[in-house]
């Protein structure tokens, strides 16, 4: 049974309507982090993961992402061979605003020391996060047409960050995958240590 508002179908049939213009949202996979979980890895065909061709772009959601380890970061990398192999070389650009809880610093500026060129290590778009509870990392990750067999695949970032210095960070990013073959598998996971707590969440965009 659907949810329709105003005479707008809100949600049918799994599907769930953004709002946007872009489309509606399927929801697909759910992880979730936890002690000894150091890696968290949305392979196509796996697990009932769906990531190819079916849709034109896909949509991470992140809940209270919490690390283990005391400033470290939170990335991805991407594969081709199904997680045989993760590591294809990728380009950046990183912006951030933030604003330390006791007023003694802020800005808006380009984080230089966070830009990849062709990097095939872990590609950071959530950084200098906390072991305690309430530092943590949320927002979205958008990766357009990982199912083609021609171009680079682009990706867009948006996250909110409690930092471990007592900083509350806008951390945007964009970038491109360098690859013509299709992207079958992604992995998240911390620069150190395991990811504690949080939910990554899969969406199709039709």
């Amino acid at each position: 049974m659907g949810l329709i508002s105003n005479g707008t179908t809100i949600f049918d049939a799994g599907a769930l309507d953004s709002g946007l213009a872009k489309g509606a949202l399927t929801f697909i996979k759910k992880l979730s982090g936890g002690s000894n979980v150091a890696t968290m890895s949305f392979v196509n065909g796996s697990g009932g993961v769906v990531l190819d061709d079916t849709y034109k772009s896909y949509l991470f959601t992140f809940k209270n992402i919490h690390p283990e380890t005391d400033n470290t970061n939170l990335g991805f990398l991407a594969s081709s061979n199904a997680g045989s192999s993760y590591g294809i070389a990728t380009t950046n650009a990183v912006y951030q605003a933030f604003h330390k809880e006791d007023d003694s610093a802020s800005a808006l500026q380009k984080q230089l020391g966070d830009d990849f060129a062709q990097s095939t290590s872990l590609i950071t778009f959530a950084n200098a996060l906390g072991s305690v509870n309430d530092e943590c990392a949320s927002g979205t990750f958008e990766l357009y047409d990982p199912g083609s067999a021609t171009g680079q695949k682009g990706y867009l970032t948006l996250m909110s960050n409690a930092r471990e210095d007592s900083i509350a960070q806008d951390w945007n990013t964009a970038g491109l995958i360098n690859t013509a073959s299709a992207i079958n598998a992604i992995r998240f996971q911390m620069s150190s240590g395991d990811i504690e707590g949080g939910d990554i969440c899969l969406y199709g965009i039709s």
